[in-house]
């Protein structure tokens, strides 16, 4: 059995590490990787070559591969050229495309989409989205401070007392419970909001003060997304946001509802009131952020606040990203393949969850 790791065409990030090249032989594959595909996350050739993983033309993983694996789908064109019955293992989003299925039921490929992986217990080892946001929630705060015209701790000096920084981190999931615990390393001041009442023993045991508006709808059956919220709810919250953010330094959104637009928690006239040289990074760009000003892969100010959108922080920080990635697409090739072969069986929760589009 031959997988086959491509060069990505939007990120630094690679899909598979060369270390990982123990765990594929264990599992009774071949493994062959596109020219160049590590380089930009410090993974030469020639490290895969020292690993048993030989460097091919892209063309060669596209139709000689049986397993086919990418962080970002392939071109449309592309696709034609996959082996039949092979399985292509990426991240479809579709959730956020919905119409991605359709175009992917008209080929005789297995679409395998990481990102459907359920944010359970069991799949823990091997939920993508998880290990990403925590990366993104640490390089958001590094990414402030860059921005930021101030340090984050409290100093006491000779020529006076520098105060904290104020931190407002806005969803305590996993890329806001990562944003808390390094901005507190830093030694900021930390506040945070999220609508899901369980986050809140979290957020306090990172140290930061937890503010709750009442009255917030909390779906434990949701895997661990947030729900929409009601429009009386979210007008409370937003009034909260804005007192608070106008005694914050630095903000830190990360609040999405899966499938849906991004909630709008800081408005125009927040950010008209904010103190100049504050800062804004909005992980949420993507889905329409949770800023009214922010532009997805821009960095803008408004009233001398800066605004920075971006989604995927995790592809500043490849290296690490892409170790953390092929461990968790490890975990998962472990429970579709068995003694060298591959089943797809959808009596387990995780593969029938993936599974988003069966060979003809």
């Amino acid at each position: 059995m031959v997988l086959g790791i491509l060069k990505e065409q939007s990120f630094n990030r690679v899909s598979i590490v060369p270390a990982s090249s123990k765990k594929l032989k264990s599992l009774g594959i071949e493994t062959i990787v596109e020219f160049g595909a590590g380089e930009q996350a410090g993974f030469y050739d020639q490290a895969y070559l020292e690993n048993d993983i030989k460097p091919s033309p892209r063309q060669t993983i596209l139709t000689n591969a049986d397993i086919v694996i990418s962080i970002g789908p392939i071109q449309e064109e592309e696709l034609s050229k996959l082996k039949k019955h092979a399985i292509y293992i990426s991240m479809f989003a579709p959730f956020q495309y919905s119409e991605v299925i359709a175009k992917l039921d008209k080929y005789d490929v297995n679409f395998i989409s990481m990102d459907m992986i359920p944010r359970t217990t069991l799949a823990q080892s091997m939920d993508i989205l998880s290990s990403m946001a925590s990366l993104a929630g640490y390089k958001a705060v590094l990414k402030a401070a860059d921005y930021y015209n101030n340090m984050f701790p409290m100093m006491m000096t000779a020529a006076g007392t520098i105060p904290p920084t104020k931190v407002m981190v806005l969803g305590a999931g996993v890329a806001g419970l990562q944003a808390i615990a390094t901005a507190k390393r830093l030694g900021a001041v930390v506040e945070a909001f999220d609508t899901r009442a369980a986050a809140k023993e979290e957020v306090n045991s990172l140290g930061a003060s937890f503010v709750e508006v009442p009255g917030a709808a909390d779906d434990k059956g949701a895997g661990g997304y947030a729900v929409q919220q009601s429009d009386e709810y979210l007008q409370k919250q937003r009034a909260l946001v804005q007192e608070k953010a106008l005694k914050s330094n630095i903000i830190i959104a990360t609040a999405q509802v899966r499938g849906r637009t991004a909630p709008l928690l800081v408005t125009e006239e927040t950010i008209q009131h904010m103190k100049p040289g504050s800062v804004i990074v909005d992980l949420a760009a993507s889905t329409g952020g949770n800023c009214a000003f922010t532009v997805n892969n821009e960095t803008i100010q408004k009233n001398g606040v800066t605004i920075v959108g971006e989604s995927d922080l995790a592809d500043q920080v490849s290296g690490v990203a892409s170790t953390l990635y092929s461990n968790n697409m490890l975990n998962f090739l472990n429970i579709i393949i068995k003694d060298g072969k591959v089943s797809l069986n959808e009596d387990n929760e995780i593969i029938k969850s993936a599974l988003i589009s069966k060979a003809n």
